[in-house]
């Protein structure tokens, strides 16, 4: 690989690192490419992003950012696959997926949205998150609930009233 060819990987990472708050770092290694390319085709199918680069140039890469992954840069040893997601779940169930045909690719860490995650044990952790909509929505519901049963009990008081109030005027 010549300089030139590194400083495009480096620069595309970076860009990467920079752009997404979501990031998985996985060891493929030991996969042969049939499995290789069914992974792919998984992660492409549920919108997630693989690049597979040399751990040096990844370093590069994460310095260039400008974003602190010191964390995640401990995780960087043996054969690298990175992950790049728009939402928090979506790596984690792409990689839980795969993984009902075997045991690869194993989670090295994960970058989500400022909180690191190391080791593979986080992996069930990671597939339970709920996204900002879902907790936004679960905030909104607990609010709305109250003043729905307010209103219920209005509702309904108001016409046990109209009830005997026709009641007493019929006698």
């Amino acid at each position: 690989m010549t300089r030139e060819e590194k400083n495009k990987v480096i620069g595309e990472l970076s860009e990467y690192f920079t752009n997404y708050k979501f990031i998985y770092v996985t060891d493929a290694s030991s996969m042969n490419a049939q499995e290789t390319n069914k992974m792919r085709r998984v992660f492409f199918n549920k919108n997630v992003k693989i690049r597979v680069a040399k751990n040096t140039l990844i370093i590069k890469a994460l310095e260039k950012s400008n974003v602190d992954f010191k964390e995640l840069a401990d995780t960087l040893k043996g054969s690298t696959a990175l992950l790049f997601a728009e939402n928090a779940k979506d790596a984690a169930k792409a990689i839980s997926e795969y993984r009902k045909a075997g045991t690869k690719p194993l989670l090295k860490g994960a970058y989500i949205d400022t909180d690191v995650y190391v080791g593979d044990d986080k992996l069930e952790a990671l597939n339970n998150l709920k996204s900002k909509e879902d907790l936004i929505g679960d905030i909104i519901g607990i609010l709305q609930s109250p003043a729905k049963n307010v209103i219920s009990a209005l509702q309904s008081g108001g016409g046990k009233i109209a009830g005997i109030l026709k009641t007493l005027s019929e006698k």
